[in-house]
């Protein structure tokens, strides 16, 4: 296996778990970092590459300098880009969210474009992609969720971030379809969860879990449905989608749905009453007046909280081959990481 690909956002929380999959069966990873002196960002990872039988090389790149990727891509066999702000801290959505996410993923397929050699790209979008708010199952008459959908209420005002996610995915397909040279595949995971393999981190991800481990929900937990998978599933979904000749398409990722308050029981399962965990669903009404130390706004709570939601995945599992984690374990896995790194001290 010494195929080269080039990864794009490899530090990040889902981006190292593909970095390690990729160097342990043997791949030459060329991951793009901004600044290549600072080491510490991804020692980690050039530890599993000293133990792996595959090869890390560090190209710096930045997302919107136009043409920074073009040299990393050329004599590279695909790119997996999953660089895109996964942030609900933000400024200014346009600058913060948007421009990255969009100029981005022009950037890095029009680096692809230039190659000359890549084959395939895979590209993580997010299930933020596919629907926007939860009432939009019902508002659109649906009985669940398909890869055929796509998000049609977010905004720059509503929903940002989900906004950034359909307008970069939107983008990558047009791109796509103007040429001939490569394919591309979509991931769309729901919320993801589960161990990080560095030892900090400023994923959402870790922060819900910390948020909901350090007693932030312990009055009431929003009820407020997901779907969950696991970020080693979804690291996992990214290879199958490189290796495997007949994926293509869009991959909704989801293990199940589930509310804040079900994630809760879970740990509470696990860990007894080590927590300070959510004793009960925090009624809408209340949301309403204290949905704003949440950072929610009225418009959200509205839309979201109470309704439920169904995402079909059955085609992650049929052309992918992907195999569900549970998420009792995922949870499990998180809980125990993040006490092993001191992450709730």
């Amino acid at each position: 296996m010494n195929k080269t690909i080039l990864v794009t956002g490899g530090t990040g929380y889902i981006g190292s778990w593909v970095v390690k999959m990729l160097l342990e069966k043997g791949y030459t990873v060329r991951m793009t970092v901004r600044n290549k002196n600072k080491k510490e960002k991804y020692a980690y990872l050039s530890d599993i590459a000293d133990k792996s039988d595959g090869k890390l090389e560090i190209w710096e790149a930045d997302l919107l300098t136009e043409g920074s990727f073009n040299k990393a891509a050329k004599g590279a066999d695909a790119i997996i880009h999953m660089a895109s702000p996964f942030t609900l801290r933000f400024k200014d959505a346009q600058k913060d969210l948007i421009d990255p996410a969009v100029n981005g993923t022009r950037n890095v397929l029009e680096a692809a474009n230039q190659s000359g050699t890549v084959k395939k790209v895979v590209l993580t979008s997010s299930v933020a992609a596919v629907h926007g708010d939860n009432v939009d199952m019902k508002e659109q008459g649906l009985d669940e969720f398909t890869e055929e959908h796509f998000n049609t209420s977010s905004s720059l005002e509503h929903q940002p971030y989900s906004y950034s996610k359909v307008k970069a995915e939107k983008e990558a397909w047009k791109i796509h379809d103007a040429q001939n040279d490569w394919q591309l595949v979509v991931i769309n995971p729901s919320f993801v969860l589960g161990p990080a393999l560095a030892k900090s981190s400023d994923s959402e991800s870790l922060s819900f879990m910390k948020d909901m481990l350090t007693g932030k929900y312990h009055m009431g937990a929003p009820e407020l449905m997901f779907g969950f998978v696991d970020v080693r599933d979804v690291a996992q979904a990214h290879l199958l989608a490189l290796e495997n000749d007949n994926a293509s398409g869009r991959h909704i990722l989801s293990e199940r749905t589930a509310g804040v308050f079900d994630a809760a029981q879970i740990i509470k399962s696990k860990f007894g009453s080590k927590y300070k965990l959510p004793v009960m669903k925090s009624p809408k009404m209340m949301l309403y007046l204290v949905g704003w130390m949440f950072g929610l706004t009225t418009k959200f709570i509205k839309r979201n909280v109470g309704h439920p939601i169904k995402l079909n995945t059955t085609k992650s599992k049929q052309e992918l081959g992907l195999k569900y984690t549970p998420l009792d374990k995922t949870i499990e896995d998180m809980v125990l990481q993040m006490q092993q790194d001191n992450i709730l001290a």
